[in-house]
């Protein structure tokens, strides 16, 4: 499973498709990345060209976050109460 983002080489192509209500940015650092996707032939000179191709949308984004040290059920509860919050 890759991580990156597919339409990453177009900065605003998540605008373009979709025009979302909210956009949340989940972020990830290279180590946590490449641990949980076993991905060690990952290099970081490619993590580094996903992070500047998604700049855009994290410049853009209403919720931005780092989960690196956070559960997948603690992600979900930070979007949720997140989204309550915008109701």
């Amino acid at each position: 499973k890759h991580i990156a983002q597919e339409h990453s080489f177009v900065p605003d192509m998540w605008y373009k498709r979709i025009k979302p209500d909210i956009l949340i940015f989940l972020d990830v650092s290279y180590a946590v990345a490449k641990q949980r996707q076993g991905t060690s032939g990952w290099q970081r000179s490619l993590y580094k060209k996903q992070v500047t191709r998604l700049r855009h949308a994290r410049e853009h984004a209403d919720l931005f976050f780092n989960t690196d040290d956070l559960t997948p059920k603690e992600i979900l509860r930070n979007v949720l109460n997140y989204l309550e919050s915008t109701e």
